[in-house]
């Protein structure tokens, strides 16, 4: 990757997602692309975490005004839908400021299947039970820990 596609992409990590202010758009495998024109124009391809989510609009928003205050003055967002975007995406640096959060990461397609239990954010226990099968957002689901108590988010592999 060339020094000045570097630079854009350290500029992208400090865009937040704001669903999840932790997680940069860097974070969460939402941006795809960055390229940089002879002319020095800046193409940012962006993936929504699914197609309906509100959040994109804004986030395209955030990162031409993060970009044009660094400096970079003719910006282009561009929102693809294909491939989809998938948890694998996201970056285990990522996933680790979820858990921070107190929101579990997503696990794996394996684990899912497996039907393996989702550990709790806050104390690791694996005596968890899901409550409902939709969270603070349609991304996530809402489970509980039986040995600490805690009501948390679990961010489900798609």
């Amino acid at each position: 990757m060339c020094v000045e596609k570097e630079a854009v992409f350290e500029v992208l990590k400090e865009v937040k997602d704001p669903e999840i202010p932790v997680l940069s758009v860097v974070d969460m495998g939402i941006v795809r692309r960055v390229a940089i024109t002879p002319e020095g124009q800046v193409r940012v391809t962006i993936t929504p975490t699914y197609s309906g989510c509100p959040a994109m609009n804004v986030i395209a928003m955030q990162i031409r005004m993060q970009l044009m205050a660094a400096g970079y003055r003719d910006v282009i967002v561009e929102t693809v839908l294909s491939p989809p975007w998938t948890t694998a995406w996201m970056s285990e640096e990522g996933k680790r400021k979820l858990r921070e959060y107190g929101i579990a990461p997503p696990r794996g397609r394996e684990q899912e299947e497996a039907n393996l239990p989702v550990p709790c954010p806050r104390c690791g226990s694996t005596h968890t039970e899901q409550i409902s099968r939709f969270g603070s957002t349609a991304c996530k689901a809402l489970y509980r820990c039986l040995d600490c108590l805690e009501p948390f988010d679990y961010f489900k592999c798609h």
